[in-house]
């Protein structure tokens, strides 16, 4: 992948989260294509970029939804205007000083390139729990806290 896809996606990216990060629902949703799909930690799907908007501006006016700390993992050109990131996440609540394991997720972020402009088609937070195996958490989380973020 030439380096300005690259550079591009991962601005992308960051965007988004920041977005996130900042409980800035308009900010957020314009990052994805006008059919993008988000699905959410609790697993809601959420399809369009004006449902996104309005899914999340009531989550973020109603509840103080923590701040991410991410760390990508890998991009991956699909196409010459596709391509797939995926990320590692973790969240420190508000009033604490450390991240909670119980909201580590796997993040998946599509993007496509229209209009020489990178979108986002699908976007996805897993929550990353590794059902009896506590070990993959704390190496999660360990990851994240001894991670520069990318934002």
């Amino acid at each position: 992948m030439n380096s300005s896809n690259l550079q591009e996606i991962m601005k992308l990216y960051r965007t988004l989260i920041i977005s996130w990060n900042n409980r800035n629902s308009d900010e957020m949703a314009a990052q994805f294509l006008k059919d993008g799909e988000m699905i959410g930690f609790d697993g809601s799907q959420i399809i369009g970029r004006e449902d996104i908007r309005s899914h999340l501006s009531p989550i973020f006016n109603d509840h103080p939804t923590p701040p991410f700390t991410c760390k990508v993992k890998a991009i991956k050109l699909l196409g010459e205007n596709s391509a797939l990131l995926r990320a590692i996440a973790g969240m420190i609540p508000h009033g604490e000083k450390a991240l909670n394991p119980a909201l580590n997720a796997h993040q998946t972020l599509i993007a496509v390139k229209m209009d020489n402009t990178w979108k986002i088609q699908l976007f996805q937070n897993t929550p990353a729990q590794f059902h009896g195996r506590p070990d993959l958490v704390e190496q999660m989380t360990e990851e994240l806290r001894h991670s520069p973020s990318i934002l």
